[in-house]
């Protein structure tokens, strides 16, 4: 089994920042994308950002020069930094990561954390 274990979120002010961080553990032979997406109340899951094995990063046009997502290859984990936050940015934040689990199995599997709640409020 694999597990995303995310953390970092919380309550902050508009025009503050935060860092998430998630971890992937458990049967992994590779990670392909890692990414982290986000649902407000009423809403949609929609992507914030995402970065592939290499480092090439994509970014929600509403969160471009605000966020930035970063990885670590060699631990599993990928973060988000926040700058600039705005309270349109509230949501729980999730992380995924497309893990191949097998050495003979060559298929990449979806996964995703159990989310953390951001807040950006005065």
């Amino acid at each position: 089994q694999v597990q995303l274990v995310e953390s970092g979120g919380g309550l902050v002010q508009p025009g503050g920042s935060l860092r998430l961080s998630c971890a992937a553990s458990g049967s992994i032979i590779s990670i392909n994308d890692m990414g982290w997406y986000r649902q407000a109340p009423g809403k949609q899951r929609e992507l914030v950002a995402t970065i592939t094995s290499g480092g090439t990063t994509n970014y929600a046009e509403s969160v471009k020069e605000r966020f930035t997502i970063s990885r670590d290859n060699a631990k599993n984990t990928v973060g988000l930094q926040m700058n600039s936050l705005k309270p349109e940015d509230t949501a729980v934040y999730y992380c995924n990561a497309d893990v191949r689990r097998s050495l003979w199995n060559r298929n990449y599997y979806a996964y995703w954390g159990q989310g953390t709640q951001v807040t950006v409020s005065s």
